[in-house]
Parts: C-alpha cells; structure tokens; sequence
C-alpha cells in the first residue's frame, strides 16, 4: 500500500505548492529562473517561493502596475500535457469567476518560452499547514476568526457553483495581518458537472467518505474537508491518523474522531459539536451549506446554529432571531401614506364593483324593520312576541342580469329590481332556526303557525309575504278577500297600472282566496313581472312579486359551472389536506416532543374567544328549554375550533421552525406578546400595505372593462353587510378566525407541497395557485378573476416567504375586511358608518406597524437645528 503524507505538498500530482513570503534577509532560492529575469516583457522575477506537483511559483514584480504578484509554471517535463494545462485553464477560469476577500485572486495567464503561467495575489504570509506545524493549536479565539474567514470564502465559492475539491492546510494561506486566502483552485468544478464532480481527485487525507468511496464530490464533500481543517485548527492534530488509503477509507467509514475537549480544554462546546456534525459519515447529516456553517459558528445566528447542527430551533430561539431592527423613518413614512392612499382609493371604487354598494342605499334596516311591522298589523298580524332580521342577496335577480355573452352581468339593470332583500320574521313565540342560527327568511325553512315572513327593497316596498295562519280549519260561510289593491300600493305599484289574471302560483300556506295581476315594474327598464297573492279569512297569507329571473335556473345562468365546480373541489382538498396532514405531522411532533404546546394553547384559546365573540354577537337567542341544546351545540362548536386550532399549530409550527424559521420570528414574538417590537411593527405596517395595494389592484381590475366599454365586472360574494355593533363584531371575530386559520394553513399545505416537491419555488408556485382558486369566482368575468387570484397570491405567497406570516396575515386581514364590511366613502348611505369603522381599523393597525416600527426613532433629526 501506498504511503500517505497529507501534509506534504507532493500528496498527489495536482498538489497546491505554497504561495507564501520569499525567504527573506538572505539568499533567495532559485529555480528555473534567476531573480530579474524577465517574462513576457512584464513580469520580474523576484525569487522562488516554492514547488509542488503542478510546477512552480515565483514572486515577482508587475512592472506594468507597479505591484508584488506571484507567478504559478507549469514545470518544462509537464509543459506539454494537457491534462496539466487544462487543469492550469480551469483554475484561471473558475477563481476568475470568484471576487472574495478571502479567496486568493487570479489576474491573468500569459505563455514564455512554451511555458503557460498564470499571475496571481502575491500573499506575504504562509499557509496554515506550516503554521500549525509550526505552533500547534491555535488560541480560541484565533481558531475562531480564522474559521469565519474560512467558511466565508468558501461560501462565495459555493454560492457561485464552485465545489474546490482539494481543500486542505497547505491551500489556505495566512498573510501578515491575519486576512485568510483560499488558493488552489486547479481541481475545483462546477457544481452541476457530474462527470468531473464524480472523478477521485485531490488530497486522500482530506476526502470525505464518498469520495474515496468515487461516488463523487458535493458542497458537503468541501464542508468535510472544512471540518478537518477546523479540527487541526482547535487541536493542533489530524482527526485520522491512518498511514494508508486502504486505513484511512476505513477509519473515516467506521471510526469517529477524538473529541477536541479530550485533546485539549477550553474548546467552546458549540465550535466541538459543529465539527464534528461536518465530519459526519452521511453527507445528509452534514450542515446542508457553509452559509448555515458561518451562522452556527459562535457569534454567528444562534436560529442558524441549531438548524445547522440538525437540531429543531426551541420557540424562544426563534423570537431572539433576526434582530429587533425596524424600519427607517422614510420607509415607514412612505409605507404608510402608501397604504392610506391606497385604501381611501379602494374604497371610492369599491361601490362601483360590489351588487349592494352599487344600488341605491335605501333606508336604514331599522326603519326597515319598523315598516315591515306596520306591513304585519295591516294584514291583521298583532305585535310579535319574538321578531328578526337582516339582509340577504336575491339570487335569482342577480344571476338575471346574466348578458347575451353568457358571461358579463348587466350593473345597468340593477335599478330594475333590489338585488338585495331585508327580511323580517316575527312570531307570537320564540323564533328557533335550523341548528339554532335564524340567519335569513327562509331559516328555518317552514313557518310555525303564527308567524310571519317579509322581504322589502332597500327602500321599503314590499317584495313578499308569507303567513302562517293560526286557524287549522275554516269557519263557516263564505270567506271575505283582502284590499288587495293595498298591498299593491305596499309594493310600490299603481294598481291601475295592474290587470287582473288567472292565478297559477300555488300559495305555500292554505288559503281560501287567491288573486294574480300582470304588468311592468314601473322603476329602471320597466321590465315586465307578475304577482301573485292569496289569503286566508281575509288576512293576506301570500304576496310576491315574481319576474323572469323567478323562473327555474337554466343551464349557464349562474357562474360557470366548471369553476365553481373547480371552486369547491379545490376547496373540499385543501381542507382535506390541512386536516389530515395536520393530524399526522401534529402525533408526530408530539411524539418526538417538538410541539410548542404554550403557543397552540395561546392559538386555541384566541380561537375559543373568537367564537364566543361570534355567537354571542349573531345568534338570535331565546329563553326557551331549546336554549339549553344550543348551548351544547355552541360548546361542541368552540371544542372543534381549539381542537382544529391546536393540531394546526402543533403539527405546523415546529416544521415550519426548522425549515423556514424566518417566517415565523415576529409571528413567535407577537404571540408572546412582544406588541411594541420593532421588527413585528415592520412586519406589520408591510403586510398591511401589501393588503391595500391588493384590494386596490383587485378592484382596478373589476374597475377595466368600464374603460374599453364593457359593462361593469361586479364582485359578488355572499357576505351580506352588518347592520349594527353586534353584527359588526360578529363579522370582525369571523374574519380574524378566517385570517388566522388561512394563514396556518396555507402555510402547512407549503411545507407538504415542499416535501412532495422538494424545492420552495415549486411549493409556493402551488400555494399560489390554490389560493387563487380558493378565492372563487368574485366576478362574472373569469378572465378577471384568473388575472386577479394570480396576482393576490403571487404577492401573498411572496409577502409570505419574503417578511412572514404577521405581514401574511395582515395583508389577509385587509382583504378579508373589504370582503365583510360595505367599505365606501358614500356619506349619505346608512352604512358609511360601519365601512369607516371597517376603514378606521385597518388604519389603525397600519399606524400602530409605522409607530412600533421606528423603535421610538425621531422623524426629523433636530440636533442640527438646535445647534445652530
């Protein structure tokens, strides 16, 4: 077997030689050329300052620039191979490509009597193989510096696809002042070359494993060679001692080095476990880059320290990262006039996209509501017990207004009829709708007997009626028909305008009257409709306006198909995946003892509230025995919700901590209640710009058509507006459930995609998309909706992997209150008040981000004023 000298600069035939200081003060040894010499009419030769297997090297003066350089020949025996000369071509090729402080440069390559050299730095200094030999171990904190400058430059190397190949002691060298070069770049390649990467070259002591097993050089291969250097470094000896190749494969397949604190004491814990995580055996294990290897040095990022020591960041590690650096005062004041500009221009073009902003305001739901009971005693129905209401879409109305393109809806004909309805329901007893929510005049489905039903337009005509008569059966002798010309006038028609006809619409409750006119509604195109009415002893049981939009949906009436249909697919899975990928990855972590189960509780517990908050707000309470099930079904609900957000959290959070820590540093911060964190600040002041530049942009896009001539994109949601403090706040607690929920799952839907996929990029590319199809159709043009989703969730995404989820949820939570509350700057409409509260909120949150965010810092530096 072969002998090993590792240390040696003839280890191999590509061996470094030692670019170091001219023995000075005395003679200077000589090689093939004598000092003065001249090559290529450039170059003086000063003296030899070494040889190795790759030639010589000179120190020389460029007297072009009047500089020290060191000159590298190929020996004359060797001038001729061209595995040599390519070896000379490639390291001038590739070290070209590196501009580093801590890599040795290369200027240029120039040819004398047949010979090829290249000029380089001319470092005054030795390498570190002789300097070891020379003292030993070096002080800790010598070791230490020399190691930052060590992983720096070989991190410049590696992130511009440079693997060295050879790096070892006698290749790094230490000028006068301390200043690290890594030279000899000779075998270096690119990462991706495969071919060259899998070749068994360079130094054998300091291979790593899979290399002299020839299954090729990696990043980890060089990070292994880094660690045998650090571990000369701290101890002063080699971690194998092998004197054969056959030996040393096996010790550094099968045997792990001395510990450095067995050698020596002082050895900082974090440097020892480090070094011996790059000298692992299975690369994987190895730090995954020399940037993580710089961070977990000490000094270095503690959150980069543990991830590059393979272990999971604790929570408290987290918040402690990145710094509490904020924001300069121009950017935050930029920022924020940013975000108020773009909001207060939302707003003015939100009426002009949405079906209840864009019609008429009307009178307020309280005016509403005390016409629909005057509506309720002229039909002989005494005063209610028990009585609700609220506001609903008129989707058949809506769908109607479907263009001949099949595609476009008509904002024109809105005026025609009320796109949107207030219902009233009142009862002599309590008023109990499916699953305890009375949430619209058709919840419950069927009315219990004595109760009544209304819709009226915003300005308070009437649209229906339905009774449920008390009587079970009919009194004797002829029964006696309303006014009907009454309820005609309550729906805002003249009866003269109105021509008696055949009824043919079945009346939902008995009747022993009925009644049925034609004609036109006299309000927007005058377009025609028919009523149909019924009662029962005289009092009205059944009245309703019905025009073609009443008749059975047809096929395409409705947004296409095709996408809802996507819509709710894409939706069903997203849920699907949250929940069981949650339930998997969540007994996992709790298994391994990852969970932060003080921040799931923390999550569950805002959860928790957030219900109550909601149905304490919105639901039409009763004080019946039924209350008691309620009750129970509300206690199962808020159960569902901590459970849903507890498992969410846990599965999450510790995967999200180890993979992407950076997203969740003021997230972690916040939830510990770090409110007046500069960096949460920041986070929060950018998430809330990104929202408003979105719903801006969003509605610019709703807002085009109008300028080529197209009609009107109207956003349709389903989401009716509140109409006082309490539905207001059952809004608000929804959409902070919304937003909260959303962004930990959309977050662990990426990190699944990310292990299906094995790169971010094609992770956040799905998230986008999912997310742009979870928005649905807003608009009857999908080209906008396609257009609009993609944009909403490239930035989304990006905000996401760029800031963190504080400014991801902020920017949702933007969205999400433009989706809520009837946002407008129309003063005269009853809900400004509501969407200015909406307006104040987001401005609030955005002020708090821009003051937290500038860390007490001064706008306006005075100092140079007062000292004038």
């Amino acid at each position: 077997m072969s002998q090993l000298t590792t240390a040696s600069a003839t280890d191999h035939p590509g061996a470094a030689v030692k670019v170091a200081r001219v023995i000075s003060s005395g003679s200077i040894p000589v090689g093939g050329f004598t000092p003065g010499t001249i090559l290529a009419s450039r170059y003086r030769i000063i003296g030899l300052l070494g040889r190795g297997g790759m030639g010589e090297v000179y120190r020389a003066d460029d007297m072009k620039l009047g500089q020290p350089v060191a000159l590298k020949l190929l020996p004359r025996n060797l001038a001729d191979d061209p595995v040599r000369r390519e070896h000379l071509l490639a390291e001038v090729r590739i070290t070209r490509q590196l501009s580093h402080p801590n890599i040795c440069r290369i200027y240029d390559i120039a040819e004398y009597d047949g010979l090829q050299f290249i000029s380089m730095e001319f470092i005054d200094g030795e390498d570190l193989a002789s300097l070891i030999q020379r003292i030993g171990y070096l002080s800790n904190e010598k070791a230490l510096d020399i190691s930052r400058q060590l992983v720096a430059g070989l991190a410049a190397a590696h992130e511009r696809g440079v693997l060295h190949r050879d790096l070892k002691p006698a290749n790094i060298m230490i000028d006068g002042r301390g200043h690290v070069r890594i030279t000899d770049f000779g075998l270096a390649v690119a990462v991706g070359d495969v071919t060259k990467a899998a070749e068994i070259t360079g130094t054998p002591a300091y291979m790593a494993p899979e290399q002299l097993a020839g299954r090729g050089a990696t990043v980890r291969s060089d990070i292994y060679a880094l660690g045998l250097i650090l571990y000369e470094l701290y101890s002063g000896k080699r971690a194998f001692t092998a004197t054969t190749i056959a030996e040393l494969r096996e010790q550094k397949e099968t045997k792990t080095p001395t510990a450095l604190s067995d050698i020596r004491q002082g050895v900082d814990p974090i440097v020892e476990r480090l070094i011996l995580r790059c000298l692992e055996r299975d690369p994987r294990a190895r730090p995954a880059s020399t940037r993580q290897l710089g961070a977990a040095l000490p000094g270095g990022d503690p959150l980069a320290a543990a991830i590059a020591a393979g272990e999971t960041p604790s929570p408290e590690m987290v918040a402690a990262s990145g710094g509490k650096e904020g924001l300069r005062p121009a950017a935050a004041v930029i920022l924020l006039a940013a975000t108020l500009l773009a909001l207060l221009l939302a707003a003015a073009l939100n009426a002009k996209n949405s079906p209840f902003l864009a019609a008429s305001p009307g009178e307020p739901p309280q005016a509403l509501a005390v016409r629909a009971r005057q509506l309720n005693q002229l039909a002989g129905y005494p005063e209610p017990s028990d009585s609700a209401y609220g506001y609903d879409y008129d989707f058949d109305f809506i769908h109607s207004l479907r263009n001949p393109d099949g595609v476009t809806l008509r904002a024109d004909r809105l005026s025609d009829y009320s796109a949107v309805s207030f219902w009233f329901r009142q009862g002599s007893g309590p008023l109990v709708g499916d699953f305890g929510f009375l949430g619209t005049a058709g919840n419950p489905a069927f009315l219990q007997p004595g109760e009544t039903s209304l819709l009226l337009d915003n300005e308070g005509r009437l649209k229906r009626f339905e009774a449920a008569p008390r009587e079970t059966s009919p009194a004797a002798g002829a029964s006696t028909a309303p006014n009907w010309a009454q309820w005609l006038i309550a729906a805002g028609l003249d009866p003269s305008g109105w021509t008696p006809a055949e009824p043919q619409q079945t009346p939902p409750h008995f009747a022993d009257q009925r009644a049925a006119w034609h004609g036109s509604l006299p309000y927007g195109h005058h377009i025609p409709a028919r009523i149909e009415a019924a009662s029962y002893h005289g009092r009205l049981v059944y009245f309703e306006i019905m025009g073609s939009w009443s008749r059975p949906l047809q096929s395409g009436v409705n947004f296409p198909s095709t996408g809802v249909r996507i819509y709710n697919l894409t939706e069903l899975g997203f849920l699907v995946v949250a929940v069981l990928g949650g339930l998997v990855l969540a007994r996992r972590n709790l298994r391994l003892g990852r969970g932060d189960r003080r921040g799931a509780a923390r999550i569950a517990f805002t959860g928790m509230v957030l219900v109550t908050i909601r149905w304490l707000s919105l639901e039409h309470h009763v004080a019946t025995l039924d209350e008691l099930v309620l009750m129970m079904m509300f206690v199962a609900l808020a159960l569902t919700v901590v459970a849903f957000f507890w498992t969410l959290y846990i599965a999450l959070e510790p995967l999200v901590r180890r993979r992407w820590p950076h997203i969740l540093v003021t997230w972690t911060r916040l939830w510990m209640g770090e409110w007046r964190d500069p960096k949460v600040g920041r986070d929060v002041l950018i998430g809330c710009a990104s929202g408003a530049a979105y719903v801006l942009l969003a509605r610019v896009f709703w807002a085009a058509p109008t300028w080529f001539g197209h009609p009107t994109a109207l956003e349709f949601t389903e989401v009716v507006p509140p109409m006082g403090t309490r539905e207001f706040l059952a809004g608000l607690s929804f959409r902070l459930l919304v937003v909260i929920a959303g962004g930990l799952a959309s977050v662990l839907v990426l990190f699944i995609m990310r292990m299906l996929l094995r790169k971010d990029l094609a992770a956040a590319a799905v998230l986008a998309v999912l997310i742009a199809l979870l928005t649905g159709p807003r608009t009857s043009y999908i080209w906008l909706d396609v257009a609009a989703g993609l944009l909403a969730a490239s930035l989304a995404v990006f905000v996401l992997f760029r800031i963190g989820l504080v400014a991801f949820s902020a920017l949702a939570l933007v969205d999400q209150f433009f989706i809520q509350f009837p946002i407008t700057l129309q003063t005269s409409a009853w809900y400004f008040g509501l969407g200015l509260a909406a307006l104040f909120i987001i401005a609030g949150i955005a002020v708090y981000g821009f003051r937290v965010s500038l860390a007490c810092s001064r706008l306006f530096d005075l100092t140079s004023i007062e000292s004038q």
